[in-house]
């Protein structure tokens, strides 16, 4: 089930890349609501120490996409103000 999950995320935000947004469609990305409330319900879950293997490994995909989300929106930025 958690990989569901995390191919979830991954399907999010190469569906979005797949149609070559603009640096500032890029910039303006957010995971879906859904996937936002599972990230913070891992996080919640993960302060209370309760994680399951499953919900450790899909807390560990979400912070390296958002990781790689951090520095595309950084690259998106400096090419929106190359362009400007």
């Amino acid at each position: 089930m958690s990989a569901m999950r995390i191919s979830s995320l991954l399907d999010e935000i190469t569906d979005f890349l797949a149609v070559a947004p603009t640096a500032d469609e890029i910039i303006a990305f957010k995971p879906s609501p859904v996937l936002d409330q599972r990230l913070h319900d891992l996080l919640d879950k993960n302060s209370a120490d309760l994680l399951s293997p499953y919900e450790r490994a899909e807390l560990d995909e979400f912070l390296r996409m958002n990781h790689f989300l951090t520095i595309l929106k950084a690259k998106a930025r400096l090419r929106a103000v190359e362009i400007a």
